[in-house]
């Protein structure tokens, strides 16, 4: 589709670490303030069924590609060499393409831990786009601060002298400079935020800010998690975070005002997981929610999720529909016009109906291939979730309704008319989510 300027819009997808659904205002959080979040749900579109994967890396590799993760899953940090990026999709299709922000998916274990998975992934310069100012790069061991102090890596180099800045203000002023400089031509910014994840530390508006150290740049080098990670945080400063990640948003939402390009720019922001599990807020100022990330239930894979397009989107939309985390590639692919290759696969569907306030082609369920963190943590679940019940691949159903931490399953001797129903709908699924192998050569 075209914008009023008669080209193809530019799209901004902003991701947030660490920050589930109920961290935001628009969503009934009372214990932070997020403005700029709820001024772009009241004059846009709040999703309220938004689910990714429990950690970053399955859900930034379904929102990169959109495939589900037993496609092109190759371990957490990580994501493919060769696999296809939106980043190369929109260049290919002419647009102007910028990623600032957290990368981490080229090289993540330290070198005394699963050294044979070192450089399994793909290098930032081969992921599709023309610019990129990322943090983590390279290797773990050499990652460092990604807020105060940050080590950035720019177009190619470190930057020099950072010492004073904060990571999320280098990202934004890059995002804004590449903006600018773009403004007549079609763009396309991904901005993978670090904010807010760990470690929880003073931002530029906390009184301590100033005389912080870093823990992460002291620990520059280590060989294991221990030695890089030992550090302690304080979850007091998730607050700050989340309102100074709030704060960053605006910024790029005031720089495309003052382009003239808001209306020709659809911004979609989400999360890529829960809350961080020892930070508890509180919803509609009575309700305590501790975050889940890294966990199955809905606190880790229920997000916040907002759309602005002024003029297409209509204001105070409330979308109540599933949306999954493949879905995010075609819908901007829609959005924009492009087409991808014959043989690019894609399980997400399109929701750009839905952001419109148009009826879409609604899910009725939504799947999650969960493999987490290779080396630190084995667990594995696959599970398959509509509006009201969840099913395991090990034949575990819940009724969220009313058990939304999963503590009473069902089994299938024990349905109801409505469990098995819905246990009739969902089953089937997981024979569908199987990597073809190849034909045995004859």
């Amino acid at each position: 589709m075209t914008t009023k300027k008669n080209r193809r819009p530019n799209i901004v997808l902003i991701m947030s670490d660490d920050l589930g659904y109920e961290a935001i205002g628009a969503n009934g959080g009372t214990s932070y303030a997020t403005p700029i979040l709820d001024s772009m749900a009241s004059s846009g579109a709040r999703f309220e069924n938004a689910h990714v994967q429990p950690l970053c890396t399955p859900t930034r590799v379904q929102l990169m590609t959109g495939k589900y993760n037993f496609r092109n899953y190759i371990g957490f940090g990580l994501i493919a060499p060769d696999e296809i990026t939106f980043g190369h999709l929109f260049s290919n299709a002419g647009y102007k393409t910028c990623i600032s922000g957290k990368w981490q998916l080229h090289s993540y274990n330290p070198p005394d831990e699963m050294p044979e998975m070192r450089s399994k992934g793909q290098k930032i310069e081969d992921a599709g786009f023309d610019e990129f100012c990322v943090w983590h790069p390279h290797h773990t061991e050499d990652k460092g601060s990604r807020y105060k102090d940050p080590i950035i890596y720019e177009n190619g180099k470190f930057l020099e002298n950072t010492r004073g800045e904060y990571g999320e203000d280098i990202f934004a002023d890059y995002i804004i400079d590449f903006m600018g400089r773009n403004q007549d031509d079609p763009f396309f910014v991904y901005f993978p935020m670090a904010l807010t994840h760990r470690p929880l530390e003073p931002t530029p508006d906390s009184p301590e800010f100033d005389e912080f150290i870093p823990p992460s740049n002291e620990t520059l080098g280590g060989r294991t998690w221990d030695e890089l990670e030992g550090w302690d945080d304080d979850p007091r400063y998730y607050k700050d975070m989340v309102e100074y990640h709030d704060k960053v948003i605006g910024r790029v939402n005031d720089k495309l005002a003052e382009l003239g390009i808001a209306e020709d720019t659809l911004v979609i922001y989400v999360g890529d997981n829960g809350s961080p599990v020892e930070v508890c807020s509180v919803v509609h100022s009575h309700t305590e929610v501790c975050g889940g990330k890294g966990l199955t239930v809905d606190r880790g894979t229920h997000v916040p999720m907002i759309a602005s397009w002024p003029g297409t989107i209509p204001e105070g939309h409330v979308e109540s529909d599933l949306i999954d985390s493949s879905d995010f590639l075609p819908t901007i692919l829609d959005a924009a016009g492009i087409t991808p290759p014959d043989e690019y696969v894609m399980d997400g569907r399109t929701f750009l109906p839905q952001l419109k306030g148009e009826k879409g082609n609604s899910r009725d369920w939504v799947y999650f291939h969960f493999e987490p963190m290779s080396g630190r943590n084995a667990r594995f679940a696959r599970y398959i979730r509509n509006h009201n019940y969840k099913l395991y691949d090990d034949g575990r159903l819940f009724d969220l309704s009313t058990d939304s931490e999963e503590e009473f399953p069902f089994k299938a001797s024990t349905d109801d008319d409505d469990r098995a129903a819905a246990r009739k709908q969902l089953a089937p699924i997981f024979d569908q989510m199987v990597k073809e192998k190849p034909p045995t050569p004859v």
